[in-house]
């Protein structure tokens, strides 16, 4: 069999990488030279602590034991099972965490929550003021710059895989056909549109106008080397606002009783912070979903996170060295993993996961390639 894959971000190189390790021939195809998109521009958690229960949990921890597979493969990939630390301070949100760690399945998410003794002899970065934490121990990272890269070198080793990129897929010419903007027609058993947050041109030409799709634009920064070990994830309350585990009673008693902090609350803020090889921490993030989008980033929400991990860590932070703005495609109904269509005979489109792409790609794929009998 061979498979094309348009699309060289984290869901497309998880779909060329199932068809390979099937034993099938790979093209993958990529507008850019390589990837620069949203499988760049994030944290590089693989993150089972905040998805909702039912199929996206379920979806998640298949991919947390696909990456830990994967990564034993790929050294490169720089994976890591930290898990995450949720410092808490107020009643309201302790009273959120508990709900969390009660629930019928926080024993598959590795829910606890801890006294702030606890989490500092987990992570002892953490020296500032807090009551208490959430653990997760089936959270992970990876290194999301360097990922796509390690992935593809690998798939290079198979013989049947073969990457061009540069080049941007225009339109469709047949059966399991497309043609590139060099003129190149690319034929195969399958091929998968993996586009990620594209969605015009030829995705439009294909799914229609009314595709249930949305794009959101999120603001991130990267530090220097903070000088010592950031042993987990860190999260902080707000990601409990944002993340659909943490639903119900608890949380809007938190709603009710504890507003977030105004530039939080205006620009949809979370913290969620990863330490990376270098030492350094990749910090976010806002969400933006009213397009089109601003060109520029702005300050205050980097003034805003700045401020929060700070008074975690309880020192200084070390100079922001990168800001960077990303856009990802996530489902309009945000309860949907990723929305997958066959778009024309021997064509499917695979795209959405939003926020859950580097965490579930790897299962996401995995289905797409059952489905197909890949």
């Amino acid at each position: 069999m061979r498979v094309i894959v348009v699309g060289a971000g984290v869901v497309g190189t998880m779909h060329a990488w199932h068809a390979v390790n099937r034993g099938h021939e790979v093209v993958q195809i990529e507008r850019e030279t390589e990837a620069r998109g949203a499988s760049l521009r994030n944290f590089g958690q693989i993150w089972v602590s905040g998805r909702a229960g039912g199929e996206e949990l379920e979806t998640a921890l298949r991919a947390r034991e696909l990456w830990e597979e994967v990564g034993a493969r790929v050294p490169g990939l720089g994976f890591r099972p930290c898990g995450s630390l949720t410092p808490i301070r107020s009643e309201l949100e302790i009273a959120v965490a508990e709900a969390a760690a009660a629930r019928p399945d926080a024993a598959a998410r590795g829910y606890k929550l801890l006294t702030a003794d606890e989490a500092r002899a987990i992570n002892p970065a953490l020296r500032g003021d807090f009551a208490a934490a959430l653990w997760c121990g089936r959270d992970a990272a990876v290194e999301p710059r360097t990922a796509q890269v390690a992935l593809k070198n690998e798939l290079l080793k198979s013989g049947r895989y073969t990457f061009l990129g540069g080049r941007e897929v225009r339109e469709i010419v047949g059966s399991a056909s497309v043609r590139d903007d060099h003129g190149d027609v690319h034929t195969g058993d399958s091929v998968i549109l993996a586009t990620g947050a594209w969605l015009g041109g030829l995705v439009r030409e294909l799914a229609g106008p009314d595709l249930p799709v949305r794009r959101v634009r999120l603001q991130m920064m990267q530090t220097e080397p903070l000088g010592e070990p950031l042993t987990t994830s860190i999260a902080d309350a707000d990601s409990f606002r944002y993340y659909p585990a943490y639903r119900g009673e608890a949380l809007d008693a938190l709603n009710a009783g504890q507003a977030q902090a105004p530039t939080a609350a205006a620009h949809r803020m979370q913290l969620l912070m990863v330490q990376r090889r270098d030492g350094g921490l990749t910090i976010g993030d806002t969400h933006e979903y009213a397009y089109p989008f601003a060109f520029d980033t702005v300050e205050e929400p980097y003034e805003h996170l700045t401020g929060v991990v700070e008074s975690l860590l309880g020192r200084p932070l070390p100079r922001i060295r990168h800001r960077w703005a990303g856009v990802y495609a996530q489902c309009t109904d945000t309860s949907r993993v990723v929305h997958r269509q066959q778009v024309s005979d021997g064509i499917w489109l695979v795209t959405g996961p939003g926020g859950r792409g580097m965490t579930c790609s790897p299962a996401i794929a995995e289905t797409t390639a059952d489905e197909l009998g890949w």
